[in-house]
C-alpha cells in the first residue's frame, strides 16, 4: 500500500497545521506577521513575493505572498489599513490565508508612534486528490474506493492582533496570529470516518529592527530580528543589511536550526525588487539545492493635506 493509501486510512485525527510562512525577506512584509505594522509612512505600499523552497527535493514547497498597507484620512489620520494574502503548496496539499487589517495610531513623540491593530480573514485548506499519481500496486485500492478521488476543500474564519512601535531609527512589535485557533476539517469519504482536522495553532511574534546611519557616509546599517513561538518551539531569524543611498542594499541572515541566507535588493522611482538565496545548515533541511525568494513592489505617495479649492497660487509665492 502506498504512502497516500496509508495516510488516508489514518485520517481520523487532529493535527496542528504550519500555516505561517517564514520568509527570508520578512522585513518587506512585516504586516504579514504583525497586523499593526501598517500605515508607518505616507505611502500606499504593495509587495509581492514568491519562495521556492529546497529546489530539487520531492516534494518541494512553493509559496506566494501579497501584502499592502496605507494610512487613512480619518480621525485625524490616525487610522491605517492593510491587506495580506498567501498561498503555499506542497505535494497535493494547498493552504491559502487572506486577511484585512485595521489599525489605530497613537502618537508618542515628534517622529514616533504606536499602532494597535486587528486582522480578520480566512484560512482555506485543500487536498487535490485528483492530481495524485498512483503506482500500479495501488490500482486495486483505488478501484475499491480506499483512496479518495475528489478534491477536498474547506475554510474557516481567522483572527489576529498586533502592536507596533515605529520611530525614525527604530521599530519593534509584538503580535499573535490565529488567535481563535481556526480549525479546518477535510472529510475524505463524506461520512466523517476518514477526516483530518487542521488546527491553525496560535503563533506569537516579536520583531525588532532599526536604521543606523554611518556618520559622514551614504550608508546605513539595518539590523533586524524576528522571533516566533508556539506551544512546541521557539524559532527565529537574525538579519543584517547595509543600504547605500537609500537605493541598493545587501545583507546576510541566519535562521535558527534551518539556514543561512544572502539578500540583495534595490529601490528606485518607488519600485522595489529583492532576492535572497538560502542554504540549509540543519540536517533535516539539507535535501535539495537551496531556496530562492524573489520580491517586487511599488509605492505611491499619498497627500491628505488641505487643498486650495480656488486653484490659484498664493501671491506670496508668485
Amino acid at each position: 500500500m502506498s504512502l497516500i493509501a496509508v495516510t488516508v486510512a489514518s485520517l481520523a485525527v487532529t493535527v496542528d497545521a504550519q500555516v505561517d510562512m517564514m520568509m527570508t525577506n520578512y522585513v518587506e512584509a512585516l504586516n504579514y506577521y504583525n497586523a499593526a505594522a501598517i500605515g508607518t509612512s505616507d505611502y500606499l505600499r504593495m509587495r509581492v513575493g514568491g519562495r521556492w523552497d529546497r529546489i530539487g527535493a520531492d516534494p518541494a514547497t512553493k509559496s506566494f505572498m501579497l501584502t499592502g498597507d496605507m494610512p487613512l484620512p480619518l480621525l485625524g489620520n490616525k487610522l491605517a489599513a492593510g491587506v495580506v494574502a498567501q498561498r503555499e503548496s506542497i505535494g497535493l496539499y494547498r493552504n491559502i490565508t487572506a486577511g484585512l487589517q485595521c489599525g489605530y495610531k497613537i502618537t508618542t513623540g515628534r517622529s514616533s508612534s504606536v499602532t494597535l491593530a486587528v486582522q480578520a480573514g480566512i484560512i482555506d485548506n485543500e487536498f487535490r486528490w485528483s492530481e495524485r499519481e498512483l503506482p500500479e500496486s495501488d490500482a486495486a485500492s483505488d478501484e475499491a474506493g480506499d483512496i479518495p478521488i475528489e478534491d477536498q476543500r474547506h475554510s474557516a474564519v481567522d483572527l489576529s492582533l498586533g502592536a507596533f512601535y515605529n520611530s525614525r531609527h527604530f521599530w519593534a512589535g509584538v503580535s499573535v496570529t490565529h488567535l481563535n485557533r481556526s480549525q479546518v476539517t477535510l472529510d475524505v469519504d463524506g461520512d466523517g470516518d476518514n477526516a483530518v482536522a487542521f488546527n491553525a495553532g496560535r503563533k506569537f511574534y516579536l520583531m525588532v529592527g532599526g536604521n543606523i546611519p554611518i556618520k559622514n557616509t551614504l550608508f546605513e546599517i539595518q539590523p533586524s530580528m524576528l522571533l516566533r513561538a508556539d506551544r512546541d518551539r521557539v524559532t527565529g531569524q537574525l538579519t543584517a543589511r547595509v543600504r547605500y543611498n537609500r537605493f541598493l542594499w545587501a545583507g546576510v541572515a541566519w535562521r535558527h536550526d534551518d539556514a543561512v541566507a544572502l539578500l540583495l535588493g534595490a529601490e528606485f522611482s518607488n519600485i522595489f525588487i529583492g532576492y535572497s538565496y538560502d542554504r540549509a545548515v540543519a540536517d533535516v533541511s539539507r535535501r535539495g539545492r537551496g531556496s530562492h525568494e524573489v520580491w517586487g513592489g511599488y509605492k505611491v505617495k499619498l497627500d491628505f493635506g488641505p487643498r486650495n479649492r480656488y486653484g490659484h497660487k498664493s501671491i506670496r509665492i508668485m
